[in-house]
């Protein structure tokens, strides 16, 4: 008997609820919370307005197109309030579901708020926290008491997040990290776009890859699925061996290219190399850079760096033939960047900032190329030519078209010229055709010495010897007495010609074979017999210091 009438007035509550879903106006069935189905269901009348509605046992609602399921809900006639306890499931179109311990929604808003063990999907990519608010009308989910998504085999969590469904993008805030097989993220903000897989910077974020590349960067995107990415804000992307730091940065990991934009900086701490200028193109799978836009070249060394300033500066690296080493196992700190940059990194992540450079391993060549009106600067040397080829194989700068050399009082020129370096200091000069040493005494005296080939001697970064051949060779010397005056000026000429220095200073010349010379009082010189044929005096080319390369 009991059991009938349970029947009977389960039948009646499931008649009366069908017909109430009968009456139901269309727009009522957008706004209304109707009920789907239930194993009981209980009325308890609160006052004259208010009337809570309990169903238990495959408890289902449905408001437009979002259904609502647990083991228990409870409906709010008047305030049009479900809450649904144990098992939640929001089913939105077919298209995003969550899952729940504990869901309060609100029908006039269409707001979800969710509790415990929540999760958020819609089949490709989950959501997971313990309280998450979902605005079903505008697929907006929102955590704040930290979370979790993964998309793949990419895991993202962070303290609060707003996943936007129609578009796939998550803004992440606080304590954000992205883990997956290539990359680890660390930001303090980052918006994420789960269909294409690509990261936004909009805060201090550190990227460390598989390969051992870090990039720190705060504002930018990273395509992670292929590997393209393109930053603003100052930038900097370091590995074992190279580091490169810009205002903008562009790189792709396919072909290995990173175009740096805008007061850029690439170090290559292997070879002790750094280049600055406004563009670089480097290539990481060739280990080759291009310069251009006022670059310079640093040759790095402790107390003596070598400066090279072009239109264009090429370098490339390639692999020592000669060399028996297979491989070698290098390890290195960050190189150094800029002293302002570190400070601002600082914040997300500790830099190393470690100023040592590398030795250039035995198998590894280093070469740069420069193209019209380089010039180098050394404290013991500097150098200028129309186009120049140095290799870290032999240390020699060979320099083309119009090459000139200054050492102090000396200026060395000719056609083709070959400037040996030990340690980042000149060790032999070597002219090949029209070669011409000046050496100033004063304003007004030049010793000359000129003929078809030059080889100059240096200890020490000092010149100490020269040995001119052919064509003649010819010398204009003026001697002095011990007590520092001008006897008169020598000019001789001969098949060779030794000139010996002492004090940066012209102080002897000997001939050999051949000879003929002609003494003529100091008051008594032909002005025209002054200079050789081929004098010239190119003090304008000569860079005075190094800050004058990056002008």
């Amino acid at each position: 008997m009991l059991l009938t009438i349970r029947l009977f007035f389960l039948l009646v509550f499931s008649t009366l609820s069908i017909a109430s879903m009968a009456q139901l106006t269309p727009l009522d069935s957008v706004t209304k919370i109707i009920i789907i189905s239930f194993n009981s269901l209980r009325s308890i009348t609160l006052n004259d307005s208010t009337t809570i509605r309990t169903l238990a046992g495959n408890a289902k609602v449905q408001q437009g197109n979002t259904i609502l399921s647990g083991d228990s809900i409870a409906i709010n006639n008047r305030t049009n309030i479900a809450e649904v306890f144990g098992h939640v499931h929001i089913n939105d179109a077919d298209t995003v579901n969550t899952y729940a311990d504990y869901l309060k929604y609100l029908g006039k808003e269409r707001i979800a708020y969710l509790k415990k063990n929540v999760k958020l999907t819609d089949g490709k990519v989950s959501l997971t926290t313990n309280d998450l608010v979902y605005n079903v009308a505008t697929g907006i989910a929102t955590y704040s008491n930290g979370g979790k998504v993964i998309n793949g085999a990419s895991t993202l969590t962070s303290a609060n997040a707003i996943y936007y469904s129609d578009t796939k993008d998550v803004y992440f805030k606080n304590a954000v990290r992205l883990i997956d097989p290539k990359y680890d993220i660390k930001a303090d903000s980052l918006r994420y776009n789960t269909a294409f897989k690509v990261a936004t910077l909009i805060a201090p974020t550190v990227v460390k890859t598989s390969d051992g590349k870090i990039i720190k960067s705060r504002n930018g995107s990273y395509d992670l699925q292929s590997g393209y990415a393109q930053f603003f804000d100052r930038t900097l992307i370091s590995d074992s061996t190279t580091s490169a730091i810009a205002n903008e940065m562009f790189f792709d990991e396919k072909t290995g290219i990173s175009v740096l934009n805008g007061n850029a900086k690439f170090v290559d701490s292997t070879n002790n190399i750094i280049v600055i200028g406004n563009y670089i193109e480097a290539n990481r799978k060739t280990n080759s850079f291009l310069a251009t836009q006022k670059p310079v070249v640093i040759l790095v060394k402790e107390k003596d760096s070598t400066y090279i300033a072009a239109d264009t500066l090429f370098s490339g690296l390639r692999i020592n033939e000669n060399s028996t080493t297979k491989s070698k196992n290098i390890k290195a700190g960050t190189p150094t960047v800029v002293q302002a940059d570190i400070a601002y990194y600082s914040k997300v992540d500790t830099i190393n900032n470690s100023s040592k450079l590398l030795k250039t391993p035995n198998d590894s060549i280093r070469y740069i190329i420069g193209f019209s009106h380089v010039r180098i600067y050394n404290d013991s040397s500097q150098a200028a030519c129309d186009s120049m080829y140095y290799s870290t194989e032999d240390s020699v700068f060979r320099m083309y078209k119009k090459p000139i050399v200054w050492k102090d009082k000396s200026q060395i020129t000719g056609d083709t010229m070959y400037l040996y370096t030990e340690n980042q200091k000149p060790k032999r000069v070597y002219v090949f055709n029209n070669s011409l040493i000046i050496n100033q005494q004063n304003p007004a005296l030049y010793n000359q010495a000129s003929g078809r080939t030059l080889n100059a001697y240096f200890t020490n970064g000092k010149i100490l010897y020269a040995r001119l051949k052919g064509s003649p060779a010819e010398t204009i010397f003026y001697p002095q007495a011990e007590d520092s005056s001008y006897a008169g000026m020598n000019r001789c000429s001969g098949d060779v010609c030794d000139v010996y220095f002492a004090n940066d200073e012209i102080n002897k010349i000997k001939f050999i074979k051949d000879v003929n010379g002609t003494m003529y009082p100091i008051t008594q010189i032909p002005a025209e017999k002054k200079y050789l044929s081929n004098f010239s005096w190119q003090i304008k080319r000569r860079p005075k210091n190094k800050l004058e390369l990056f002008e």
